[in-house]
């Protein structure tokens, strides 16, 4: 791809072109979705295929019975990158998309008007840097020179980033190619790149004939967590908070099934993403799920007036950013504080 999606710093007329072109590959135009207007009862809804609780809420429907007045949209994205896309070109209303995408479409130049509502999963084993076997690489000191593959802007491009960081390799000492899950994949059958970071279902395919060299839960560890997160536009956020609100309640909901009935939420998981149970129970097993009573305390999201460490975890995510001089400069931790949206969220986990 000649031009990084989101990425590389370009004029306003060449971004909002771009965001025209992705809302209109998308099928749905910002006219015809219109789910933040007050008297529209359309829910946007960008969703990625990665094992979740929000492909359990889609699954089994859950929303669209907690809301039988709304018409509820899902698409489908590759990555927090298009998804920003479509913020920033107002054809989406609430979304899945990875914390470093989020610190970055809440940073300049961008600035998206949207607010975090959820913590999905935090990442864990779901996500990874894998070395094809017979390339050399046993460590991710060995990269310089090899061709890597990831999805630009990305929760995984931000722990590459962080792993390159960690081995004291330069990212302009390794090939960084820009490439969603489905074309990594191709690109690795192909013997085109030589390691890629991605994350699950994409990343159980790279492991049958690769070595892992770092996860993110390793990464996490070691200071530099990244997390999937639910957002929502703040104009839906202002005219629909009783929407805002049954979203979470259903999302609890899925959380609970992956705790209590880890059967049943593989098997919705599963469907959605065309795999067995028991494929689907591995790939959830590698990710890390909250509670829903632990979405409202200290560590996360918090309660009205005293915003969770959340915004602590996007504040140095951008941080981090800026250093790798991937944007200009981050927001202040009182700017992050206010888009994080903790208004009804003690009521919608206590279902």
């Amino acid at each position: 791809m000649s031009v990084p999606r989101g990425w590389r710093r370009a004029p306003a007329l060449i971004a909002a072109l771009a965001a025209l072109l992705t809302v209109s590959a998308c099928g749905s135009g910002g006219a015809a979705g219109g789910g933040s207007g007050g008297g529209d009862k359309t829910i946007r809804i960008a969703y990625q295929s990665f094992p979740s609780g929000d492909l359990i809420v889609k699954e089994k429907g859950w929303l669209e019975k907690e809301l039988p007045g709304y018409t509820v949209k899902w698409t489908k994205f590759d990555s927090g990158a298009s998804i920003n896309t479509a913020f920033v070109a107002e054809s989406v209303d609430l979304a899945a998309i990875g914390s470093s995408p989020v610190a970055r479409g809440l940073s300049a130049p961008l600035h998206i008007p949207y607010q975090v509502t959820w913590v999905l999963d935090v990442a864990g084993d779901n996500e990874a840097l894998v070395a094809r076997e017979g390339s050399g690489i046993s460590g991710v000191r060995d990269l310089a020179g090899h061709k890597v593959a990831t999805p630009f802007s990305s929760t995984s491009h931000y722990s590459l980033l962080a792993a390159l960081d960690r081995a004291g390799v330069a990212p302009g000492e390794v090939q960084l190619l820009d490439l969603e899950p489905q074309d990594i994949l191709a690109a690795w059958t192909r013997g085109d790149i030589d390691a890629a970071y991605v994350w699950l279902p994409t990343l159980d395919e790279l492991k049958k004939s690769g070595k892992t060299l770092v996860t993110s839960r390793e990464l996490a560890a070691a200071g530099k967590p990244t997390l999937d997160l639910g957002v929502a536009s703040t104009s839906f956020v202002t005219a629909h908070p009783d929407a805002v609100t049954a979203w979470r309640k259903v999302q609890a909901r899925a959380l609970d099934l992956i705790h209590d009935d880890p059967d049943a939420a593989s098997a919705a998981v599963g469907k959605q993403l065309g795999i067995s149970p028991k494929e689907a129970a591995a790939q959830l097993g590698q990710g890390i799920f909250l509670t829903p009573a632990d979405q409202a305390s200290a560590t996360w999201l918090g309660e009205p007036g005293k915003v969770g460490g959340l915004a602590e975890n996007l504040h140095s995510a951008a941080e981090f950013l800026v250093g790798q001089k991937q944007i200009d400069a981050a927001p202040d931790l009182e700017t992050l504080e206010k888009s994080v949206y903790v208004e009804g969220l003690s009521d919608a986990v206590q279902h």
